[in-house]
């Protein structure tokens, strides 16, 4: 059965990415929806120059944004984006044949990341399975903020599409640190209110399980001096976490 597809993507200050994702769009969907919380660089000019469906909304989190950004689309077949990523043209084809053959609830899709310039293929950034294809009456998005996960409902069923979701993240080492210290302090929050602890033990060994994880266990060091950045700031990151965590039970 074929169907019909809305894209939903939510934005902040996304001039940079924006065009390159809405392109990567053009002849898979039937409708591309922009849920944006307010920005200040070009993201609306650039939009609403290509014909999409611009809305505002205030952002209380990734998980929030996203299950209210569904909310606004015409279809219920939707294919979840980030504004820093774009189909790719092998992955467009496999999408494409599951619009004229819908089988499954939802489909999923490994995503590989350009860091700083440069393709990443080990570590713990690829294979990154996402899954973005879906029938938005059959889950809901759900995890913990910042790093959302869409969760299928029970009895649902998922198939791998093959081919890549590009994802460009970090155009300078220093943009990753800054997003890694925000994200520290976003996830320290959802894990305090989760009723999750932190401890001395955490601070020390769970940084050093991170990097080792990334670095050896899934071949980080074959992406070079990326992979090795990679690493080092994904295990400052973890640290951070936690520090912050022990703050918020002690105050």
């Amino acid at each position: 059965m074929e169907v019909k597809i809305s894209a939903v993507i939510i934005t902040f200050n996304e001039e940079k990415n924006i065009e390159r994702c809405l392109v990567s769009l053009a002849d898979i969907v039937d409708e591309i929806v922009v849920v944006d919380s307010f920005s200040t660089d070009k993201t609306k000019d650039i939009c609403e120059s290509l014909g999409v469906k611009f809305i505002t909304h205030k952002f209380e989190g990734h998980i929030q944004q996203k299950n209210w950004a569904i909310t606004q689309a015409n279809n219920k077949i939707i294919l979840s984006v980030d504004a820093d990523e774009a189909i790719s043209k092998g992955l467009k084809n496999s999408i494409l044949e599951v619009k004229k053959d819908w089988k499954s609830d939802g489909y999923s899709f490994n995503r590989m990341t350009n860091y700083c310039g440069k393709w990443i293929k080990y570590g713990l950034w690829y294979p990154d399975v996402k899954l973005r294809l879906w029938d938005s009456t059959k889950g809901n998005w759900g995890g913990k903020n910042p790093h959302d996960t869409y969760i299928l409902k029970e009895n649902t069923t998922q198939k791998h599409l093959k081919r890549d979701l590009l994802h460009y993240s970090y155009y300078t080492i220093e943009e990753h640190r800054l997003q890694a210290d925000k994200f520290a302090k976003i996830a320290s929050i959802a894990y305090h209110e989760a009723g999750k602890k932190s401890s001395a033990f955490k601070i020390v060994f769970s940084p050093i399980s991170r990097f080792i994880s990334s670095y050896i266990m899934n071949r980080g060091f074959l992406d070079g001096k990326a992979g090795l950045t990679i690493a080092v700031i994904s295990y400052k990151e973890t640290k951070q976490k936690y520090k912050l965590l022990k703050q918020l039970q002690n105050s």
